[in-house]
């Protein structure tokens, strides 16, 4: 019997990080600084409104946007964050998280050949995406010694006659990146120049400490261009609820709801309810866990850079991302050993592409007492490594 599978897909290598999870699961006192999932359950307002609903019985389709409650408090979010008008009913788009929303974005764009360029270290998922989509990913390395800030210049390097859209992912995964407001504006001059299209992935928005997120759809003339793709997975510590959102032009959000439309129908109707919820009450709680990320943040930095595993200070989302050629290994040998002998896990760097060679990825989405349980454990291997 022949092999059913296509080619595109058998093309496209399996995640990096679920290995090293599948590895500690079956391990004993493992301090997990792997997973990229907040440690919070739920607020309970949130909670509490998704039981509510299931209990009236709201367990029926919505509209395949999304209902229009939520839309409409979509709207007024972002206006209240960032000063722009999105319309509930043309220009917003419910997902089922924003893994969703980015399958939707490539499939909606792409035609055979077509390139997106993508600044890496990235998020494991966004070339896979591509490739699926039938498009071809180029990646632009960013570095240490920039903060891991893309360079426009880089990205101006990388296009050619292909090149459809740059797909950029700020506040970073993995690396705590956050781009500041100059080197968008000239991004946003090269996008505009090369008649290309922005998909900002800025589902760690609210995940910012002592620095300015930037909507990239704010910038002079980006409105129409750029397709922003959010969430409530990490600022609202709603993970496995499985909500997302768009907002674009209307001729995007209509390609992305045609495909939506066959594929997923409408995200779930439970989560849409708990997400009117987070936008109505929630800001208390993203304050609150955001203000506990920032203490571990300063924790988990100063703690990798006492032990020689230089560490520039992220400024977004809840990971970092140390230099660990200190301890003589490479990074996957790094993380396998520091889980096999401490009971730690990290992710290698290079699972988010070859810039992160050299680097291992930790998430501060852990208990204080358990970051710093895992930086005693660091501390014991880098004496034997280090």
């Amino acid at each position: 019997m022949r092999n059913f599978i296509s080619e595109r897909v058998k093309s496209v290598p399996p995640s990096g990080i679920r290995r090293f999870f599948d590895i500690a699961a079956t391990m004993d006192d493992v301090i997990s600084l792997g997973i990229g999932e907040p440690d919070f359950v739920t607020p309970s307002t949130i909670l509490n409104a998704g039981i509510e609903s299931l209990r009236r019985g709201d367990t029926h389709y919505t509209s395949n946007s999304g209902t229009v409650e939520l839309r409409r408090a979509l709207s007024g979010y972002v206006a209240r964050l960032y000063g722009i008008e999105y319309h509930p009913e043309h220009e917003i788009l419910v997902t089922v998280g924003v893994s969703e929303a980015l399958y939707l974005a490539m499939t909606a764009i792409l035609d055979p050949d077509d390139e997106v360029i993508i600044p890496e270290p990235c998020f494991v998922a966004y070339a896979p995406e591509v490739s699926l989509a039938g498009g071809t990913p180029i990646t632009v390395p960013t570095f240490f010694e920039h903060n891991f800030e893309v360079e426009p210049e880089d990205i101006r390097k990388a296009i050619t006659t292909q090149t459809k859209a740059i797909l950029l992912g700020y506040p970073n995964n993995p690396t705590g990146a956050v781009m500041p407001r100059h080197k968008l504006e000239a991004i946003a001059q090269i996008a505009e120049q090369h008649d290309l299209m922005i998909i900002s992935d800025e589902i760690y928005d609210r995940l910012v400490y002592g620095t300015e997120h930037v909507q990239f759809a704010t910038l002079a003339g980006m409105r129409d261009r750029t397709l922003v793709l959010s969430g409530f997975s990490k600022s609202h510590a709603m993970t496995g609820w499985r909500i997302g959102y768009a907002v674009g032009s209307p001729d995007m959000i209509a390609a992305m709801r045609k495909i939506h439309q066959y594929t997923i129908m409408s995200a779930p109707t439970t989560a849409q309810v708990a997400a009117l919820e987070a936008l109505s009450r929630g800001e208390p709680d993203v304050s609150a866990m955001r203000e506990e990320y920032d203490r571990r943040r300063k924790l988990i930095v100063s703690g990798f850079n006492s032990l020689g595993l230089t560490c520039f200070e992220p400024k977004g989302a809840f990971y970092a991302f140390p230099r660990i050629t200190a301890s003589g290994m490479d990074e996957n040998t790094f993380a396998e050993t520091l889980l096999q002998e401490e009971r730690v896990a990290m992710i290698p760097g290079s699972a988010f592409g070859k810039s992160g060679i050299g680097y291992a990825r930790a998430s501060y989405a852990t208990a204080y007492e358990k970051i710093e349980q895992a930086l005693e454990r660091l501390h014991r291997f880098m004496l034997r490594h280090g």
